[in-house]
C-alpha cells in the first residue's frame, strides 16, 4: 500500500507541475445546458445526455441513477422518492442489470454498482446532484475509453459541474413528507488568474414511509469540493468527495405478503416485547415463551425493524490535460477511494446472559455484516490527430482490497438503534473473506473522419485482465467462523486481449444522422458476499470453481438521429447476445443469515438474446415549451432450458421465456413549461410487466407513474443574485407496485408467491423548497 500511494503522489506531483507551466486560456462552462436531453450527435453509437435541467421535476437531492428513468429503455428504481436508499436502488438498461453497466466520474471508475460494495460507490455517494455537469447514458455500447470491467450492456459516464468563473454562494433548504429535510450549500470563489474552486456540502434527513414508526431515520452528510486550473497549454483538476450515509433500511416483501399485510409493512418497533414473544418461537430452549403470529401475519414475516445500513466513502482523484502540441495530447488521472461499510440487523437466535438462571435469555442476536475497500488507480490516455486520423491509446490500473464479514452479537439485553458501527468484539463469526483485485485495461481506437466530416470511422480493440484473489479470514470475534459457515479461498481470473468495437457515422443531410456499431466485452467475476461466485463454501468452490466462465456480450446498435433548431429525434434498435451468464442458487431468504451453510452455489447458465427499439424525441414547441417522449420495446429471452440443481436436477422451461426484470415495454413523457420566473415539469412514465421467476410464472403487471415539479424563480434584489420557491411532488397518482427486485433471490418458479423478492414503492410525497444565490 505504501509503494502504491507513494507512485500516485509522484504521479499528481508531475501532473501540478505540467499544469502549472500552462498559460492562462477561457473555458465553457459544461453546466450551461438548456435541454432536458440531448441526442448524442456525431456518435457512432445511441448515447443520451442527461442535463441538470430534467432533475428540476424531482426533489432537489434526487440521486441522479433514478433521475435517469424518463430516457429510451432505462428502467431506474428505488424504494424511496429520492432514489438514495442503496439496497433498493437499481438500473436495466437493454436487458441487463445494475451490476452488467459500467459506471464513472469524471474518468474515474465507479464500480459495478452493487449494493454489498466491493469495488466502487453510487454516482449518489461520489457526487451532490446540484453539482452534476451531465451524465451521458450509452446504452449498449459503451465505448473503449470508459474504465470498466462491467459494462456488458453499456454506460453511465458522469461528469461534475466546474466551478463558476463569478464568485457567489448557492443555498437551500427543504423539507418534506416523513420528516424529511434537506439543506445545500456551495461556494465558487470566482476565475484567478486561471484558478477557480468551489466548495459545498449537503445534509439530508428522511424517515422510512413503512409502518415501522421507531428506529426508522435516514440520514447523509456529504461534501465536494473542486479545484481547476485552465491554461493554454493545458489543465488541472483536483476533486474530492466526503460521504457519510445511514439509512434506515425497508422490508423486502413477497407477493403473499402484500396481500396479507399491505404495501407499507414494516417492524415491530416500538413494540420490542411483542416481537421477542414471536422470536421465541425459533429458539428451541425459549419455545416456553413463544407467542405466535396471528392471521394474517406469519411467524416468517416478524422482525423489529429491517436494519441500518452505514457506508464512509472518501474519494479523491488529480487530473492533467496536456497539450502537448496542436495535434497531440495526453491526458491523466490519479485515484483513491476508501470505504468502510456496515448492515446492522436484530435476527432470531439466542443471547445467553452468561448465568445458569435462562429467564433472562432472549431470544434476539445481532447480525453484523461489515465492508471496506481499499482502491488507487490510473487513468491515462494519448491522442494523436494526424490527417484524418485521430489516435487514441489509454490505459486503466487499479489496485484494490475488499473485505467483507459477518459477524453475531449474542449479547443483546434490550432494544437500541443500530445506526452506528458497533464497538467491541463480537461474539462469533459466520465468515470473513479479503480478497486482493488486480485490474488492467488497454484500449487503442482511429477515428478517420471523411468526406469533410460527413463520414465517421471508429475501430479498435481493449485488452482486459482482471484478477481476483480471496481469502477466508479467522476475523476478530470471539469465535471464529466455523468451517460449514466460512466462505471460500480462491482465485478467479477474467482475460480477453482482443475485445473489438467497430462503428460509424454518417451525415446524410444537415441534422441527418445514421450510425452503426458492433462491441464485444466481457465482465470479470463480481465479488461481494451476495453476488460473487467466491462467495460459496471451499466445497463448492473446489467443485466449481475451475468451471466458471466469465460473462461476455456481443452487440450490434444501428440507428438514426435528427437534431435541429425546435426538434431531435433518435431511432435505435439493437441485437444483443449475452453469453456465460452467471448464476446464484441461493436458498437463503434475504430476511434470513446469508452463508455457504445455506448452499450457496454459481453456474454458468447459457444465454440469454435481446432485441429491441428506441425512439425519444424533444420538441421545441416554443420557447416557454418542451415536450420530450421516449418508447422502448424489448424482447430479451433466454436461450435454453434452465438445469436448476438443488439435492437433484430438474430441467426447467425456460427457453424463449422473458428475462427477469426486463419490461418488454416502457413509455416515458416530459412536459417543460417555462414562462418568466415561473417554470412546470410533469413526468410520466409507463413501465410493463416484469418477472421474477425464469419461467415467468410470477411477476407484476406494468403500471404508471408521474411527478411534478413546480418553481418560480425571483429576480436579483441589491446582493442577491436571486431566489427560486419549488414544489415537487412524487408518485403524483399515489400508484403503489413493486419497486425494485433482489437479483440474489431470483428462481425459476414461486407458485405460492412467498419469494422475498422486492421493495415496495414510496406513496405520494411532497418536497418544498427554497434556495438564494448570492
Amino acid at each position: 500500500m505504501l509503494l502504491r500511494t507513494a507512485s500516485l503522489v509522484a504521479i499528481a506531483a508531475c501532473l501540478m507541475t505540467s499544469a502549472a507551466n500552462a498559460a492562462e486560456t477561457p473555458a465553457a462552462d459544461n453546466t450551461e445546458l438548456d435541454a432536458v436531453v440531448i441526442v448524442g450527435s456525431g456518435q457512432t453509437r445511441s448515447v443520451n445526455t442527461l442535463t441538470p435541467q430534467s432533475l428540476e421535476v424531482l426533489p432537489p437531492g434526487t440521486s441522479v441513477q433514478k433521475a435517469l428513468n424518463f430516457l429510451p429503455g432505462v428502467n431506474a428504481q428505488s424504494i424511496d422518492a429520492l432514489g438514495v436508499n442503496e439496497q433498493s436502488l437499481s438500473l436495466q438498461v437493454r436487458g441487463f442489470n445494475t451490476t452488467h453497466l459500467g459506471y464513472s466520474l469524471d474518468g474515474v471508475p465507479l464500480g459495478d454498482g452493487a449494493y454489498n460494495n466491493y469495488n466502487g460507490l453510487t454516482i449518489s455517494r461520489a457526487l451532490i446532484s446540484e453539482n452534476l455537469g451531465r451524465a451521458d447514458l450509452a446504452t449498449g455500447i459503451a465505448g473503449l475509453s470508459i474504465p470498466s470491467t462491467s459494462n456488458l450492456g453499456g454506460a453511465l459516464i458522469y461528469t461534475s459541474s466546474d466551478p463558476k468563473k463569478a464568485m457567489g454562494l448557492s443555498f437551500n433548504a427543504g423539507v418534506g413528507s416523513e420528516d424529511s429535510a434537506r439543506t445545500f450549500v456551495r461556494f465558487d470563489t470566482g476565475e484567478h488568474n486561471g484558478w477557480s474552486a468551489y466548495v459545498s456540502g449537503q445534509y439530508a434527513q428522511q424517515d422510512l414511509f413503512v409502518n415501522q414508526p421507531a428506529y426508522n431515520k435516514s440520514t447523509g452528510k456529504q461534501f465536494n469540493g473542486k479545484l481547476t486550473y485552465k491554461g493554454e497549454r493545458g489543465s488541472l483538476t483536483a476533486f474530492a468527495d466526503l460521504s457519510r450515509t445511514n439509512q434506515a433500511d425497508d422490508a423486502y416483501l413477497s407477493k403473499d405478503m402484500v396481500t396479507r399485510l399491505g404495501w407499507d409493512w414494516g417492524g415491530y418497533a416500538p413494540n420490542w416485547n411483542d416481537y421477542v414473544a414471536r422470536a421465541a418461537c425459533g429458539v428451541a430452549s425459549l419455545a416456553a415463551k413463544c407467542v405466535t403470529s396471528k392471521a394474517p401475519e406469519k411467524l416468517a414475516d416478524v422482525t423489529f425493524t429491517n436494519g441500518q445500513i452505514l457506508r464512509n466513502d472518501d474519494l479523491f482523484y488529480i487530473a492533467g490535460d496536456f497539450n502537448i502540441t496542436s495535434t497531440l495530447k495526453a491526458e491523466m488521472k490519479v485515484y483513491r477511494h476508501t470505504d468502510k461499510g456496515a448492515g446492522n440487523n436484530f435476527i432470531t437466535g439466542l443471547s445467553n446472559q452468561g448465568t445458569t438462571d435462562t429467564s433472562d435469555d432472549l431470544p434476539v442476536q445481532i447480525r453484523d455484516t461489515r465492508y471496506t475497500i481499499d482502491r488507487d488507480g490510473v487513468v491515462a490516455s494519448l491522442a494523436w490527430t494526424y490527417g484524418v486520423n485521430h489516435l487514441q491509446a489509454g490505459l486503466w490500473l487499479e489496485q484494490n482490497t475488499s473485505s467483507a464479514a459477518r459477524y453475531i452479537w449474542t449479547n443483546v439485553t434490550g432494544p437500541f438503534s443500530l445506526a452506528h458501527y458497533l464497538d467491541g468484539q463480537p461474539n462469533t463469526a459466520q465468515w470473513v473473506q479479503k480478497t486482493d483485485w488486480n485490474t488492467q485495461q488497454f484500449y487503442v481506437q482511429d477515428t478517420v473522419s471523411l468526406l469533410d466530416d460527413a463520414l465517421s470511422l471508429e475501430f479498435g480493440f481493449k485488452s482486459t485482465v482482471a484478477k481476483s484473489n480471496a481469502k477466508a479470514l479467522p476475523g476478530i470475534a470471539k469465535a471464529p467462523a466455523a468451517a460449514a459457515t466460512q466462505f471460500a479461498s480462491g482465485s478467479l481470473k477474467a482475460s480477453d486481449n482482443f475485445l473489438p468495437e467497430i462503428g460509424a457515422r454518417y451525415r446524410i443531410a444537415p441534422g441527418h444522422e445514421i450510425f452503426a456499431s458492433y462491441a464485444e466485452n466481457m465482465a470479470m467475476f463480481q465479488g461481494g458476499f451476495k453476488l460473487g461466485p467466491q462467495s460459496v463454501s471451499q466445497a463448492v468452490w473446489d467443485a466449481q470453481g475451475r468451471y466458471l466462465e466469465p460473462e461476455t456480450s456481443k452487440s450490434y446498435d444501428v440507428g438514426y438521429r435528427y437534431v435541429g433548431d425546435t426538434l431531435q429525434v433518435s431511432v435505435a434498435a439493437y441485437d444483443v447476445k449475452f453469453q456465460n451468464r452467471l448464476l446464484q442458487y441461493n436458498p437463503c431468504p434475504t430476511n434470513q443469515q446469508q452463508n455457504p451453510g445455506c448452499g450457496n452455489s454459481f453456474h454458468n447458465a447459457g444465454g440469454v438474446t435481446s432485441k429491441g427499439a428506441e425512439l425519444g424525441v424533444l420538441w421545441k414547441a416554443t420557447s416557454w415549451l418542451n415536450w420530450y417522449n421516449s418508447v422502448s420495446y424489448s424482447k430479451s429471452t433466454y436461450d435454453e432450458d434452465l438445469n436448476w440443481c438443488t439435492t437433484t436436477c430438474v430441467i426447467k422451461q425456460t427457453k424463449g421465456k422473458q428475462q427477469v426484470d426486463t419490461p418488454k415495454e416502457m413509455l416515458a413523457s416530459v412536459l417543460t413549461f417555462k414562462q418568466g420566473g415561473f417554470s412546470a415539469m410533469l413526468q410520466g412514465k409507463y413501465t410493463g410487466r416484469r418477472y421474477y421467476t425464469y419461467t415467468n410464472d410470477q411477476g407484476f403487471g406494468g403500471y404508471t407513474t408521474f411527478d411534478l415539479g413546480v418553481s418560480y424563480k425571483f429576480n436579483q434584489a441589491g446582493f442577491m443574485k436571486g431566489a427560486k420557491a419549488s414544489l415537487n411532488v412524487t408518485n403524483l397518482t399515489n400508484e403503489r407496485h413493486a419497486a425494485n427486485f433482489d437479483s440474489s433471490v431470483f428462481a425459476p418458479d414461486d407458485a405460492a408467491g412467498s419469494i422475498l423478492v422486492f421493495h415496495s414503492s414510496a406513496p405520494r410525497q411532497v418536497f418544498g423548497t427554497i434556495g438564494f444565490e448570492f
